[in-house]
């Protein structure tokens, strides 16, 4: 035994043979004898992981829920760190799963505790899951919800206010510190894209950025989103180029935990977030001092097309149907608009260079300008080639936000990520669609990989039961809710594709007084971990929820049924829209496959150990078409019943 490894390292032989013979005993000797069950699906995947990190190439590891594939990925990726004294970074797709592997009885936890290796753990969390003290100044004492957050603002600790020395880390400001918080009262304190975090004079005492300090210094594993990684990959020479250190430090290895959601957050990272108040806050900052007229006038012009092209966007916007995004149509009006809002940036551009000649602008303030005209330049140039963008607008706190993404991410992703000699693993349940991984590995540009897939070791055929229903009423949806949680009383775990289909069932059941019986939970009433907190620990809880489908690990009775409201097609959103017309067959290359991926995940919150038992009832409308109900019905036992309106 050594100081960095848990088995004696002999430096003649190879590591990862030393390293695969140890985690092998992990396995055949060392669990066993603290009482856990060994499993064969454990030990393949050990096997396959050792080739990966061997040859240093990206591998798709499916494996069924109880096969323990967290662990297998957790000790490759800590020793593997240790060896090349580079932190691993593990991805998860959403915050609940980065709680399923730090909290205090979660996976790593357990492998320290019985393996008696102490791994150094820290969480490097997106921004947006942290307080934003100028976001704060401005919500405390306004509104009826002032007092709640003037207590957050003197609850902060005193180096915030004062300049005194900090002689520890100490975090703060997590999203996680505030569970009484909904999504809405978060997201007025909450960190977002339009905040200026290099010219805050507060950003030394921001946890943001001291938690930041904190997880780049880590020698085994960094935990974070899959949209953190996402953001580090598209910033990276950015940051680099403006003397900034990238999001995350230089790392040995990337795990992408439920890794079939990772092109949505490559997406969500490529984008570009226009707003015509955060535009005008930028630019009339070259107003500030003496400049000459011309300068004066080429700003005054710029906020004046900014404002025009925003009103065409509110007027060439269409809300789509269970989604945030509104469709945009691109008319010529509105080109022309984009057109002209392009052209008095660039006199803005013309005017600074002889302006900062003059040296009569604030050096640093300028350069922060320059950078925000060139991402907008660089975002509004993708209106040359329509086809290749996909575009919408959403609201944002009242005001209309125009995002903007390039259509193709693959390009990027295998030029930054799985064109590098690094070991990379995808795990999930769900990776594959009809026993292939080509679906996953084109969307993702991923030229070369390993691929394996074990099933689960659970029968699901003797611990659940399971029926499809074609019902499409609100009112008889809920009716069934009602008859479940009579029978029940709690343990109900209901998935919506959508808030709005599940805002749709909260205003039927709240006016039902029946319903008052019995408590149910609503994502984004709180922080989500405290929710999943009540729902397990609780008495009689049911929980709704819209991106729990994965992730979610709640065993034993607090978890013994599953409604699924509806089956999960992708919404007609810019993006899913995109897709669809490039491919030859939409439902059958698009929607069916993401809708298969996210059933699997859903029914997979049901049965999470040996002795689980329960029910899955679906809905679906599509569900009349036989080649919906026979892919449906194919993730279902045998006994599975079908219901049709």
């Amino acid at each position: 035994m050594t100081t960095t490894y848990p088995f004696a390292f002999d430096p003649a032989a190879p590591f990862l043979d030393q390293a695969s013979d140890w985690i092998a005993d992990v396995f055949y000797d060392i669990l066993p004898e603290a009482g856990f069950e060994t499993r064969d699906e454990q030990i393949f995947m050990a096997f396959q992981l050792e080739r990966a990190y061997k040859e240093k190439k990206t591998i798709f590891a499916e494996a069924g829920v109880g096969t323990g594939k967290t662990l297998v990925y957790l000790l490759y990726a800590a020793l593997y760190a240790r060896y090349t004294r580079k932190p691993a970074v593990i991805a998860c797709a959403d915050e609940s799963l980065i709680e399923q592997l730090v909290k205090p009885e979660g996976d790593i936890a357990k492998i320290a505790r019985h393996l008696d290796l102490n791994i150094d753990v820290r969480l490097g969390k997106s921004p947006d899951q942290y307080l934003c003290l100028n976001k704060l100044d401005d919500a405390r004492g306004t509104g009826f919800e002032g007092e709640t957050f003037q207590e957050i603002y003197e609850e902060l600790p005193p180096f915030v206010h004062f300049p005194d020395t900090l002689q520890a880390f100490y975090p703060y400001g997590s999203r996680k510190d505030y569970p009484e918080l909904d999504d809405s009262q978060w997201n007025k304190v909450g960190w977002d894209v339009f905040q200026d975090c290099l010219v805050c004079s507060r950003r030394h005492r921001c946890g943001q950025t001291l938690s930041r300090d904190h997880y780049r210094k880590a020698s085994d594993l960094i935990i974070c989103s899959h949209d953190f990684y996402m953001e580090h990959v598209w910033t990276y020479e950015a940051r680099k180029r403006e003397g900034q250190l990238p999001l995350l430090p230089e790392h040995s290895s990337v795990v992408f935990d439920e890794g079939h959601l990772l092109e949505t957050a490559a997406q969500s990272a490529l984008t570009y977030k226009l707003k015509h108040s955060a535009f005008e806050s930028i630019v009339t900052r070259l107003l500030e001092g003496e400049v000459r007229e011309t300068l004066a006038l080429s700003v005054e012009t710029a906020i004046e097309r900014s404002d025009d092209l925003f009103e065409l966007l509110a007027r060439f916007s269409t809300p789509v149907p269970a989604s945030d995004r509104s469709e945009l149509e691109l008319t010529d009006k509105l080109m022309k608009g984009v057109e002209a809002f392009r052209a008095a940036v660039d006199a803005i551009e013309e005017e600074i260079v002889f302006e900062s000649g003059m040296f009569s602008l604030d050096e640093y303030q300028l350069r922060i300008v320059e950078e925000h005209l060139e991402m907008m330049q660089t975002a509004l140039a993708l209106f040359k080639n329509p086809r290749e963008l996909i575009c919408w607008t959403q609201d944002d706190q009242g005001d209309l936000t125009l995002v903007l993404m390039p259509k193709k991410v693959k390009e990027v992703l295998n030029e930054r990520v799985f064109g590098r000699n690094m070991p990379i693993v995808f795990s999930s349940a769900t990776l594959s669609a009809d026993e292939s991984f080509d679906y996953i590995a084109d969307s993702l540009g991923v030229n070369e990989y390993l691929s394996f897939s074990v099933a689960s070791p659970y029968d699901y055929e003797a611990s659940m039961t399971a029926a499809m229903d074609t019902e499409t009423s609100v009112q008889a949806k809920t009716d069934h809710v009602l008859r479940v949680l009579e029978r029940r009383a709690g343990g109900t775990l209901l998935l919506f594709p959508s808030r709005e289909e599940m805002d749709k069932f909260r205003a039927e059941a709240d006016s039902r007084l029946e319903f008052a019986e019995f408590p149910i939970l609503y994502e984004g009433d709180a922080e989500i971990s405290r929710l999943i907190s009540e729902f397990q620990n609780g008495t009689q809880v049911n929980l709704c929820a819209v991106t729990l489908w994965e992730g979610l690990d709640v065993p034993g009775d607090s978890l013994n049924h599953v409604i699924v409201w509806e089956l999960p097609f992708p919404p007609n959103d810019p993006v899913f829209a995109a897709k669809r017309r490039e491919s030859a067959d939409p439902f059958g290359e698009v929607d069916m496959p993401h809708m298969l991926l996210r059933l699997r995940q859903g029914i997979g919150r049901l049965i999470r150990t040996s002795g689980d038992s329960g029910r899955v009832d679906i809905f679906g409308e599509t569900l009349r078409q036989p080649d919906v109900r026979e892919r449906v019905a194919a993730l279902l036992p045998r006994s599975a019943v079908m219901k049709e309106n």
